[in-house]
């Protein structure tokens, strides 16, 4: 109450007397009632207004405590019990050890002590006062529940907090399961289905017909995707002026050659005139393409059908040899390139994780033979087709060996991480009450946690709600 914890002391008879200072100030008090039996106990939470003048009051215990009768002690007994069955059942009795209290009173011609009770909480409502009178009928009337948390950590939730926050529990069951790692990986287009397109030789890039595709266009193999103009140097400039001198010298040497023969016709042999003609048509050919070659352009085809990922086309931009101007994917065939700094006998299948939670199922690829960055690459294809994913992405790889390990499986959902950065799940001791327990856990799969030591099997933990339940104070 007002003025801090008191506890009632018995009478002997089945009720409880307590005394406290601040009774005799009008207006409104916010009390609490903690009944403990045992290892249980139960709060009653209500309001107790204190009128201006009352005409009859309830039974004053002396030294102007405040009386509580046997049947506000039978309804606080019958509410204990059906918080828990096992309070009979422990010991034998329902018996209230300790109920603290706080009462009221005011004195003027006559005592008009009210009813009520303690410590200062936020709790679960309080039972009917039959014998308090119409101040009973008053605090009756301003009753409620609240949510709360103990000094020892463990939490209050009526009933009626419990559905809104959507809480849902399980049993634990301690069981055998396949071992799991957590490799880092990345998204990787299929090797099988994906492609570069590079430039051969250095040149400027220039748009085909209809222009560059854009990122997303769907291509086809052999469609052209750009044009390399390929550039000459000075000094390739020079050799080709050269050989085209050379080129010309030599053709109008085979011409007049040509000439002499077809004069002398009745003096030389047909076949020499035949050769003389082949060897100037093929002067004549490579001094055309000596002219062509500066003015030719590479066409940069699709390699494979796809869609285009990644695109490096500007007009007028110089690509050097090997210079990826494209990549190719098919958005539905992609692969997860997972490392591991230890060899592991990877089964079959696995689950990836992605930043923002969501998982894909994966089949097991294969393994590499050769280190990469001091790390083992494990090669994994995905089977379902998350939206959104793409080559590049980083995600989490849990992946099943052949290794078992024994605990208890549960949700993700079910650990939070308190605040000494411990590991806890919440025990749904009895039925408004839950308790933080510090557990060890090891990852399972893409959607559970394997609880190794913390919590027995048979217990009752929260599994949906957990992260609500800890934002109570």
């Amino acid at each position: 109450g007002p003025g801090g914890t008191i506890k009632a002391e018995p009478k002997g008879d089945g009720t409880y007397v307590a005394t406290a200072p601040w009774l005799s100030q009008p207006g409104t008090h916010d009390l609490a009632i903690t009944v403990i039996a045992g290892d249980l106990f139960d709060v009653l939470t209500l309001t107790l207004a204190i009128p201006q003048a009352s005409a009859g009051s309830a039974p004053v215990a002396d030294g102007g405590g405040l009386l509580i009768g046997t049947a506000w002690a039978q309804e606080l007994g019958s509410r204990l019990q059906r918080q828990d069955l096992t309070l009979w059942a422990v010991g034998g009795a329902g018996v209230v050890i300790g109920l603290v209290v706080s009462a009221v009173f005011r004195r003027r011609k006559s005592a008009t002590p009210a009813v009520l009770a303690a410590i200062l909480l936020f709790g679960a409502g309080s039972p009917d006062a039959e014998a308090a009178g119409p101040v009973g009928a008053t605090t009756r009337a301003n009753e409620r529940d609240i949510a709360q948390r103990f000094a020892d950590g463990s939490v209050f939730v009526p009933k009626t907090t419990q559905r809104i926050l959507a809480i849902r529990t399980t049993f634990t069951e301690r069981a055998t399961h396949p071992g799991t790692i957590e490799l880092p990986a990345r998204v990787i287009p299929d090797p099988s289905t994906s492609g570069y397109v590079q430039a051969s030789v250095s040149g400027r890039l220039m748009p085909p017909p209809g222009g560059f595709p854009q990122l997303g266009a769907r291509v086809s193999v052999g469609d052209v995707l750009a044009l390399v103009q390929p550039s000459i140097g000075a000094a390739d400039f020079t050799s080709q002026q050269q050989q085209a001198h050379e080129l010309d010298q030599e053709i109008m040497l085979v011409e007049r050659k040509l000439q002499r023969f077809e004069r002398l016709q009745s003096v030389v042999a047909r076949g020499e005139i035949e050769d003389a003609r082949l060897e100037l048509q093929g002067l004549r050919a490579r001094r055309a393409n000596l002219e062509q070659a500066p003015t030719a352009a590479e066409k940069l085809t699709a390699p494979v059908s796809g869609v285009i990922a990644a695109a490096q086309a500007v007009a007028g931009q110089i690509a050097e040899p090997n210079t990826v101007i494209f990549q190719i994917v098919d958005p539905s065939r992609y692969w997860v390139e997972a490392l591991s700094v230890e060899a592991h006998s990877v089964v079959g299948t696995a689950r990836g994780k992605f930043m923002d939670g969501r998982t894909a199922s994966l089949t097991y690829r294969g393994s590499g033979l050769a280190d990469r960055n001091q790390a083992i690459p494990i090669h994994f294809s995905v089977e379902d087709k998350p939206e959104g994913v793409r080559a590049g992405q980083l995600l989490t790889v849990l992946s099943s060996t052949t290794d078992e390990r024994a605990g208890i499986a549960v949700p993700r959902t079910s650990v939070l991480r308190g605040s000494n950065g411990q590991s806890l799940v919440y025990e749904h001791t009895n039925a408004e009450r839950f308790v933080p327990r510090e557990v060890r856990t090891e990852p399972l799969d893409g959607d559970r946690l394997l609880i190794v030591s913390g919590i027995e099997p048979g217990k009752r933990i929260v599994t949906q709600g957990a992260e609500l339940l800890n934002q109570i104070r």
